[in-house]
């Protein structure tokens, strides 16, 4: 299918989607009351791209098109570890949404509920803890999970704005849980 904006062929190949929500919604006009309905979907290639949309209309199957068209254009890339985990802990908050993601080791599986299990799977990752608290609205929840995406970094991304090679990043974490930093520090308190 050809985009009429850019000229460019899209590439559907390997793009797998999730309904995450439908919501049926009324409005009251003169005449009476029009219903029509909402849906949320993400869309991802099972290899760290992943983009939502939301579509409506007054069938499910044409709101659920909307809404996928709607993902594969705002589609983001997200740095995994080793293609199966995130790289660190984050917390985001979107509205009164807060959502916490934890890598895990492997065989952890996907530890997620409700909006956030599709999210996961659909992006590839295999291994996660994650825990939604306040709002469990889908609309936060998937904001806020999209908002921590976009907070994690990979080693490659820290080095290249500290100007370092990732052996240094790397390297001075390991110093730090090998415990070398902390009885260096502990013996020059003690003079």
């Amino acid at each position: 299918m050809v985009n009429p904006k850019t000229k460019i062929k899209e590439k559907d190949e390997g793009l797998m989607d999730r309904l995450i929500h439908v919501n049926r919604v009324t409005k009251v006009v003169k005449g009476g009351k029009n219903f029509s309905l909402a849906a949320i979907v993400v869309v991802g290639d099972g290899k760290g791209r992943i983009g939502y949309g939301t579509g409506k209309a007054k069938e499910v199957p044409d709101a659920v098109r909307k809404a996928t068209e709607q993902a594969k254009r705002n589609m983001i890339r997200v740095p995994l570890k080793e293609g199966r985990t995130i790289h660190h802990d984050v917390i985001a908050r979107f509205g009164s949404g807060k959502v916490i993601l934890r890598s895990a080791q492997s065989g952890t599986g996907i530890i997620a509920g409700g909006p956030m299990r599709a999210i996961f799977e659909v992006l590839g990752i295999q291994d996660i803890v994650s825990k939604s608290q306040g709002s469990s609205n889908p609309h936060n929840m998937l904001k806020a999970t999209f908002k921590a995406f976009e907070e994690l970094a990979s080693p490659k991304l820290v080095a290249n704005r500290r100007g370092l090679k990732i052996g240094e990043i790397v390297g001075r974490r390991d110093l730090k849980v090998g415990g070398n930093i902390n009885t260096e520090v502990s013996e020059e308190s003690e003079s």
